[in-house]
């Protein structure tokens, strides 16, 4: 009777976070690569955002996630946050920046090691950032037009 040899391994899965915001109106994008979610990295991406738009009020649009709702998040005086309804992320404009950033520069790619996704990550991120009209192409909703 034929014996299939046994190869134990462990799988190891590490992550990393991205965090962002985009103003549709003009393409400014502004993100951080955080090592998890929680109520005190999104009030430091709060933050981080309200300095990067200083002498602006922003509005940013997330989902339900825990971490955005939490208790004890510290959101800015000039940021105000929206909530989308469930199972809408369509209607997020940031959702098109990391559709954008998966379709473009993680297609088939395998990365041995968190570095190598962090490398990845940080040049879409970058170039993103200094590509305002491509953001705001992306981003620029029919229905923002109102807002913006």
């Amino acid at each position: 009777m034929p014996l299939r040899p046994r190869a134990p391994s462990q799988i190891i899965r590490e992550y990393v976070y991205a965090y962002g915001a985009v103003c549709p109106a003009d393409g400014q994008f502004v993100s951080l690569i955080l090592p998890w979610v929680d109520a005190s990295l999104m009030s430091l991406f709060l933050t981080h955002v309200a300095d990067s738009f200083q002498g602006e009020h922003c509005v940013i649009c997330m989902d339900g996630a825990g971490w955005h709702k939490a208790s004890d998040l510290i959101v800015p005086s000039s940021v105000t946050l929206i909530f989308l309804p469930p199972y809408s992320p369509e209607l997020n404009p940031v959702e098109h920046i990391w559709e954008h950033t998966r379709e473009n520069d993680f297609r088939n790619t395998h990365c041995n090691s968190i570095d190598e996704v962090m490398n990845i990550l940080e040049g879409s991120l970058k170039r993103l950032g200094e590509s305002r009209d491509m953001v705001r192409t992306m981003t620029r909703f029919d229905w923002l037009n109102t807002l913006c």
